[in-house]
């Protein structure tokens, strides 16, 4: 008792120092609400000094963000009031995504000059001297060795006004499952590029990872790209516009045909992420007399994107879960808001949990809103019974759970010989949900250029067709119709390490189990 007195003397007194008032976990209501009251009496005294919309709003708002910061540092305050956005590094192998990303790290200051220096010695010893920066974002042996990212790398770092996570997909066709779960959870894409002789063509042409990885982006959720044409310092390109412009005019009609509009969601930028070159200022006419648009850090602070519900039900796929004091499950907020202590339930098992403690990044928060990357600790559910796959769902209004589902498809590539037809099979990846499915029947076809049904009854479908079909899993998977949950209703279809289709769920059975 003796040493939570003392805890507790500490805290208030810190508290004091930040001007922050911190109200113990088991103090009693009456004591909250006299905390709250003097709270509010200081922040009627400051309204005047400082004329912030969130004080002059009526008390009931005070009162809230008083509960939601009470337990934070000032620090983490100040980055609360920053956006969050997440930014997914995509394209293929070896374009320069993991460099680019440990470039960012490193300009923004998450990484020193030390580290740098022992990345740089371990990667001469193996004979790879321009992988040092790549080492930042690849972290275990077999990535290092290999020079391939393998897992998606994960990372954050802060601008003037946004706070934001990469996630650094891999490029290599054999780990493109892992890419989808990596761009399932962001919000914008950094297309890489390599501008070097042969790369780009390597990487554009059929059965390159650029076109599938643009096409399951789109699909993905990442309405806003930004298209980084990388390794602008090499050699072979030196900083030439005929090859920049030949890279945009062939990337143009095909993130088109992706359904990106071109004017408005992306944007084309040359860098050079071994060098740090035009990323966080902007390049020096003396190397590139002919860009005068911004730099990396400009553009990524400048992408706007889609205002999220907090206030709506909560939505938050699992993709990752591990023992911690309890049970301690990983993912993206999709919709709504989450607090210590509230009631949840894991979909599909409708197992009901509470919540323990809520971290954002590494700090420990009271509150965390959609668009957050989260690790939530829960009480009720034991670790082994949780797959990823799974979704952490408001009580109120749970998320449907079915076996089966109408869904819109368009088909990019079969496989040679291949028919689209009922009974035939695929992997379905929807959300953090990776599960085996089969195409149980065809039920039209839709006219690509008026987008209404065709007559005639449709028995099988060719690559570029757009059809509408019922699927259905082994499984009960968690899933929302697109028109009401975009996030949670877009889905692709694999088969043999290939993306042949990509879709949208447009109905549920009226008995799925909500």
């Amino acid at each position: 008792m003796d040493i939570e007195a003392e805890i507790r003397a500490l805290q208030l007194d810190s508290a004091e120092d930040n001007n922050a008032t911190l109200i113990p976990e088991d103090a009693k209501p009456e004591e909250v609400e006299m905390t709250d009251k003097v709270e509010e009496e200081g922040m009627m005294d400051e309204v005047d000094t400082k004329s912030q919309p969130v004080q002059a709003e009526p008390k009931v708002k005070d009162k809230e963000v008083a509960d939601m910061d009470c337990a934070e540092v000032p620090d983490e305050m100040e980055s609360q009031k920053k956006r969050h956005l997440n930014v997914v590094f995509i394209g293929h192998v070896d374009a320069g995504k993991s460099t680019t990303g440990g470039q960012i790290l490193f300009l923004s200051g998450q990484v020193d000059d030390r580290t740098i220096q022992k990345y740089e010695k371990e990667a001469k010893d193996k004979s790879r001297e321009s992988w040092y920066m790549a080492y930042i974002m690849d972290t275990n042996e077999e990535e290092r060795v290999k020079g391939k990212t393998v897992e998606v790398g994960r990372a954050q770092f802060e601008t003037e006004t946004t706070r934001f996570t990469i996630l650094d997909a891999p490029g290599h066709k054999s780990y493109v499952p892992n890419m989808i779960s990596g761009a399932s959870q962001a919000d914008i894409g950094v297309l890489v590029i390599s501008a070097r002789k042969g790369e780009f063509e390597t990487g554009y042409e059929r059965g390159g990872q650029t076109r599938e990885h643009v096409q399951l982006a789109k699909t993905l959720g990442v309405s806003k790209l930004l298209v980084v044409v990388n390794k602008m310092d090499d050699h072979t390109v030196n900083w030439s516009k005929e090859r920049y412009d030949e890279i945009e005019s062939k990337m143009v009609p095909f993130l088109r045909s992706s359904g990106y509009n071109v004017k408005k969601d992306v944007q084309f930028l040359p860098i050079s992420g071994l060098v740090g070159t035009n990323m966080k200022t902007r390049v020096d006419k003396n190397i590139c007399p002919w860009w005068n648009g911004p730099c990396l850090f400009e553009a990524l602070d400048s992408v706007e994107v889609p205002v999220r519900d907090p206030k709506g039900p909560y939505r938050m796929p699992i993709i990752d879960k591990f023992k911690d004091m309890g049970t301690v499950v990983m993912g993206k907020v999709e919709s709504g808001s989450i607090c210590e202590g509230d009631s949840l339930l894991v979909m599909p098992n409708k197992a009901p949990v509470k919540v323990l403690a809520v971290y954002c990044d590494e700090d420990k928060v009271r509150r965390a809103g959609p668009g957050e990357n989260l690790r939530v600790r829960l009480s009720g559910v034991e670790e082994e019974d949780i797959s990823s796959g799974f979704l952490l769902s408001s009580v109120v209004k749970p998320i449907p759970t079915v076996t089966e589902f109408t869904a819109q498809l368009q088909i990019l590539e079969l496989l040679e010989n291949a028919i689209f037809t009922a009974g035939y099979k695929a992997v379905l990846h929807i959300h953090s949900v990776v599960e085996e499915c089969e195409i149980v029947e065809l039920l039209q076809q839709i006219d690509p250029k008026t987008k209404k049904p065709m007559k005639k009854k449709v028995l099988f479908v060719k690559n570029g067709a757009v059809v509408v079909c019922r699927i259905q899993v082994n499984s009960l998977i968690c899933i929302e119709k697109f028109s009401d949950f975009p996030q949670l209703g877009r889905f692709t279809l694999r088969t043999e390490g290939k993306t042949i289709a990509v879709g949208k769920v447009t109905d549920l059975p009226s008995r799925s189990s909500a």
